[in-house]
């Protein structure tokens, strides 16, 4: 039985300011799902969208990509379900308003190498204001856009973080529901 992890105190969160979060990739990924950056949580524990609150994992399972709610600390299953994690900008914050327009931009360059490198079908944007900046598509919307990133498909997701009060879990679990369905079209 595995126990369950120590919850990050005051000075775990101060000290993860600026770290990074591996990836979770793999070549030739069904989705390459890709945060704006990762919150001090993360840097903490060194896992994707860690913070309890945090929607990403039920609105997996929700929307079918996942059997159960996988746990942050277990994200490298989703390997086996062709699914993968990235960041825009790789070090961490306690928000992503701290992150310059600019910064925005040199992190999606480097991310489409990646994204060349690995070769996913669908590169799923989580946030569509840091998308807008990031690639300067200011009328983007949520869903599925008409042009490709590094040779993949494009989606923009609502960012699943407890904060955005726009998205309640039935319609996270309705858009990504839509991108779900997707991955079964060729």
């Amino acid at each position: 039985m595995s126990r369950r992890p120590r919850r990050p105190t005051p000075a775990d969160l101060v000290a993860a300011r600026c770290r990074t979060v591996p990836d979770v990739i793999a070549p030739g990924l069904r989705v390459l799902f890709v945060g704006i950056n990762p919150g001090l949580w993360s840097g903490a524990v060194g896992h994707h969208f860690a913070r309890p609150g945090n929607r990403f994992w039920k609105a997996l399972h929700t929307s079918g990509f996942t059997e159960r709610i996988v746990s942050p600390f277990h994200e490298r299953q989703l390997l086996d379900r062709g699914l993968g994690i990235t960041n825009m900008v790789r070090r961490t914050t306690r928000a992503a308003a701290e992150l310059s327009p600019e910064e925005l931009e040199r992190g999606v360059r480097r991310l489409r190498a990646k994204v060349i490198r690995h070769r996913p079908r669908i590169v799923a944007f989580l946030g569509l204001s840091a998308y807008r900046v990031a690639v300067r598509r200011p009328r983007a919307r949520v869903g599925r856009q008409a042009d490709r990133f590094g040779g993949a498909r494009v989606w923009v997701l609502p960012n699943p973080s407890g904060l955005n009060a726009h998205y309640q879990m039935p319609a996270l679990t309705r858009i990504f529901g839509r991108l779900r369905a997707a991955t079964m079209v060729r």
